[in-house]
């Protein structure tokens, strides 16, 4: 048993059990990771996947058992290269971060603006998905570190950190009626169709909540993976958008009436990821100082310290 094994049996899940795909990511050959996983499963006495003819079809029980492991040895095999990396060049390498449409359209350009300015030399990358995406990208090894709102806590592997609340707003076209309210309230927003965000990702159960202690349903008319979409629609008349009071800028929204709802629903709080026994590099401290300013390395290195380990 290797290390390469172990990368080609993660990557071939990871790209949906298709072995070509994986051999392509993996820049090898389709019959090499073949002929690896075969003396892998001859090594360990169990076969890990569900075969139908030469095609692979699923995983095993005792697979399973063994791609999770196999994960986490390709992980912390990441984490001693980086601790080599880290005494040889301090200000090179990559920053992979996982997050939302619009954490990174809207909260995130100042932190990588300051970044990029600070370490010239350090490859930036962006993964976009919604939240339950995110939280994959983290515990899987593609992704540094996760910042989004909803599903990152409820992810065993994963350690998080609050960075800060938020509430929502309610934008509708200049003129419509709802925009003539002193006070928006939950009655005047139930008789409106809604367009808000997909219930994968921020507050739907906010939402919902806040219509169930009225007694009311909200009549969502349409959801959509971000804010600028939901914009759109709200624009072509579908209904009035529910967004995150972040994803409203006066200068760039001169179309839309706005009113304030952090009095209707209860807020919500943007957390920070990091997968359990993860090694981050200087310039990754640093990174999570200029998004969050109250996290610092210290309290990042206690949170990964006290956390719990995977079973």
């Amino acid at each position: 048993m290797n290390l390469q094994q172990l990368r080609y049996l993660v990557a071939i899940v990871d790209h949906g059990l298709n072995i070509s795909d994986a051999a392509e990511a993996l820049f090898t050959s389709q019959p090499g990771i073949s002929k690896q996983i075969r003396h892998l499963e001859d090594e360990l006495g169990v076969a890990i996947f569900v075969r139908r003819g030469k095609r692979f079809t699923g995983l095993t029980e005792p697979g399973r058992l063994v791609v999770e492991r196999a994960r986490r040895l390709v992980i912390e095999a990441a984490g001693l290269k980086r601790v080599g990396d880290e005494h040889r060049a301090r200000d090179e390498g990559s920053l992979t971060i996982a997050t939302t449409h619009t954490q990174a359209r809207y909260v995130l350009p100042p932190a990588i603006k300051q970044f990029t300015e600070r370490f010239p030399k350090v490859r930036l990358l962006l993964h976009q998905g919604n939240p339950v995406q995110v939280a994959e990208f983290v515990v899987n090894g593609e992704a540094d570190l996760g910042i989004a709102t909803e599903a990152l806590a409820s992810a065993p592997e994963l350690v998080t950190l609050a960075c800060y609340e938020w509430n929502r707003c309610v934008i509708m076209p200049r003129g419509h009626p709802l925009s003539r309210e002193k006070r928006l309230t939950i009655e005047l927003l139930a008789k409106y169709s809604i367009v808000t965000y997909d219930f994968s990702f921020t507050g739907a159960s906010a939402i919902s909540a806040a219509f169930a202690a009225k007694g009311l349903t909200p009549n969502i008319a349409l959801t959509a993976l971000d804010a600028d979409v939901i914009k759109t629609y709200v624009e072509l008349g579908l209904g009035v958008g529910i967004v995150a009071q972040m994803a409203y800028d006066p200068a760039r929204d001169k179309d839309f009436a706005m009113l304030p709802a952090d009095h209707l629903f209860a807020p919500s709080t943007t957390r920070l990821a990091l997968r359990r026994g993860t090694y981050l590099r200087s310039y990754m401290y640093d990174f999570i100082g200029l998004f969050a300013p109250h996290l610092s390395q210290q309290i990042v290195d206690t949170a990964l310290a006290t956390a719990a380990p995977i079973r």
